[in-house]
């Protein structure tokens, strides 16, 4: 079965975050979720999120100092 573009841009977000030596937490502070939400709400993107907004994208390559089209 042929993968959506959101879950390629989800599995190469998630190698990058791997790579980034980020926890879950310091992800979710630097993408704008207060601390008491910012590891849930990272999580819930790589694990809940079947079709992320491109401004959640947007965010996450923020975060994680890469451009959107590096998750392509």
């Amino acid at each position: 079965m042929k993968k959506s573009l959101a879950q390629i841009v989800i599995a190469k977000a998630r190698k990058l975050f791997d790579k980034s030596g980020m926890t879950l937490d310091e992800l979710g502070m630097k993408m704008g979720s207060d601390s008491k939400t910012a590891r849930q709400a990272a999580w819930q993107l790589f694990n809940k999120t079947p079709d992320p907004r491109l401004s959640t994208i947007e965010k996450l390559a923020a975060a994680l100092g890469v451009e959107v089209k590096d998750f392509l």
